[in-house]
C-alpha cells in the first residue's frame, strides 16, 4: 500500500510536501482536510493529538507527525536522489540546514499573526500588539533567509529539493498576512516565482483549493479522513 500524507488547507504548510511527493515520482496517496473544521473532529486525534497538520500514515501503516520527521522519512526513501542528496555530502547538510531554519524559526515568527487572525472571542488591542510583533519577527526571518540563498536557481541545487518543498507551503503566507511586499526581497522573491511556476507546486496548489486534476501520475488518489483513520487503526 502508499503511504499517505494527510495535508490540510486553506494555506497549508504541508501543500509543500504534496509538491516534494511529486518531485519525488514514487506511488503515493493523498487525504485532503479542512483544517478549520474537519480536523478539529475528536476523531481527527487518533492520526495526531496535537490536531495539526501535516502527517503521513506509512506504507506499514504507521504514522508520522512533523513535517522534519516526514521529510527525513522521504529523504531516506528517495534512492533516486530526485529531492535529495548523498547523505554525507555537503549539499545534504546544506539542504537539511535550510529545512530546519525554515521549519523554526522562519515558520514560527508567523505564529503571532496566525494568532490574532483566529483569536476567538476578538481583542482588538492584544490583536493588534500580535500584529506588531509578529510583523516585525517575519521581516527579520526574511531578511535572513534572503542572506542565505545563493546563485542556484533553487534552495541548494539547480533543482528543486525537500528544503523547497518546505518552504513554498510557508512562504505563501507573507501574502496572506500582508506583513510587506515580496519585492523587499529579491533572492527570495525570485526563487518564489520559479518555485510557483512549478508544475508540481502548481499541482499541490489546485488540490489544495479542491481541483482534483493534474499531476505527474505519481498520486494514486485521494482517500477520506475515515478510510485514512481506519487504515492506521487497523494496524
Amino acid at each position: 500500500m502508499e503511504p499517505i500524507l494527510i495535508y490540510g488547507f486553506p494555506a497549508g504548510s504541508s501543500m509543500g510536501l504534496v509538491a516534494a511527493l511529486e518531485w519525488m515520482g514514487s506511488p503515493y496517496r493523498l487525504c485532503r482536510v479542512d483544517m478549520l473544521e474537519e480536523m478539529r473532529d475528536p476523531s481527527y486525534r487518533r492520526i495526531n493529538p496535537r490536531i495539526e497538520t501535516p502527517a503521513l500514515i506509512t506504507d506499514q501503516g504507521d504514522v508520522l507527525t512533523e513535517t522534519m520527521a516526514i521529510a527525513a522519512w522521504l529523504e531516506a526513501r528517495d534512492t533516486g536522489r530526485r529531492i535529495s542528496f548523498a547523505p554525507l555530502s555537503r549539499d545534504a547538510d546544506r539542504m537539511r540546514q535550510f529545512m530546519a531554519f525554515i521549519n523554526t524559526g522562519f515558520t514560527g515568527a508567523f505564529g503571532p499573526l496566525w494568532a490574532a487572525m483566529e483569536m476567538q472571542p476578538p481583542n482588538p488591542a492584544m490583536q493588534s500588539a500580535l500584529k506588531v510583533w509578529g510583523g516585525d519577527g517575519v521581516i527579520e526571518r526574511h531578511d535572513r533567509l534572503e542572506e542565505m540563498i545563493g546563485d542556484t536557481r533553487f534552495l541548494v541545487a539547480e533543482h528543486p529539493t525537500l528544503a523547497d518543498g518546505i518552504l513554498i507551503g510557508v512562504a505563501r503566507w507573507l501574502d496572506v498576512h500582508q506583513v510587506a511586499d515580496k519585492t523587499r526581497w529579491p533572492r527570495l522573491a525570485a526563487l518564489r516565482g520559479r518555485l510557483e511556476a512549478d508544475p508540481a507546486v502548481l499541482y499541490a496548489t489546485a488540490l489544495e483549493n479542491g481541483e482534483m486534476s493534474g499531476g505527474n501520475g505519481s498520486c494514486r488518489g485521494h482517500v477520506t479522513l475515515s478510510d485514512a483513520i481506519e487504515r492506521f487503526g487497523s494496524k
